[in-house]
């Protein structure tokens, strides 16, 4: 339940952030609740997955991106991630997600979403996220990116997450 009040936190909060690219980074600030931790008093593995999409969501609002989606009836879905644990978080830590889109392909994006409380590197996670249209159609990346101003070839992806993302296809 708590996720559904920092979403809301969120949508209130978003528009009184700076905008940012389409691409990113965003950078959403989060602090740890008593409800985030597992038995052994750290944010249970689950969470991070859910405050990922959160951050997502922040991303997608405040590159103005969002409200153009909910009007063509759009939404992302993930397909694969990725997640590595570097360090614990624990109750009422301050940290912030940064997410960034690395690069698509014929089908899908591929962001890049890094865990950090201050300097330190806590997670990090790749992403690998297509759009939907709720008649059930798949939307292509450069249909988005159309829908976003955005044009040009993709970035070309480091070869450790190229790897990743053939891994994901195959």
């Amino acid at each position: 339940m708590n996720l559904w009040f920092r979403l809301l936190w969120l949508l209130l909060a978003s528009p009184r952030r700076p905008p940012v690219p389409p691409f990113g980074p965003c950078r959403t600030p989060f602090r740890v609740l008593p409800t985030d931790l597992d038995v052994l008093r750290h944010v249970n593995n689950g969470v991070y997955l859910s405050m990922m999409d959160l951050a997502r969501v922040d991303l997608m609002t405040r590159a103005g991106l969002a409200k153009k989606l909910r009007q063509r009836g759009w939404y992302p879905v993930v397909v694969a991630q990725t997640i590595r644990f570097r360090r614990s978080l624990t109750l009422l830590q301050a940290f912030t997600i940064e997410t960034r889109v690395l690069g698509w392909d014929e089908k899908a994006f591929v962001l890049e979403q890094r865990f950090e409380r201050g300097s330190e590197l806590v997670a990090n996670a790749l992403v690998r996220a297509r759009f939907l249209s709720s008649a059930g159609d798949k939307i292509m990346p450069r249909d988005v990116l159309a829908l976003a101003g955005e044009s040009g070839p993709a970035p070309a992806l480091p070869n450790a997450v190229a790897r990743w993302n053939a891994d994901q296809t195959a």
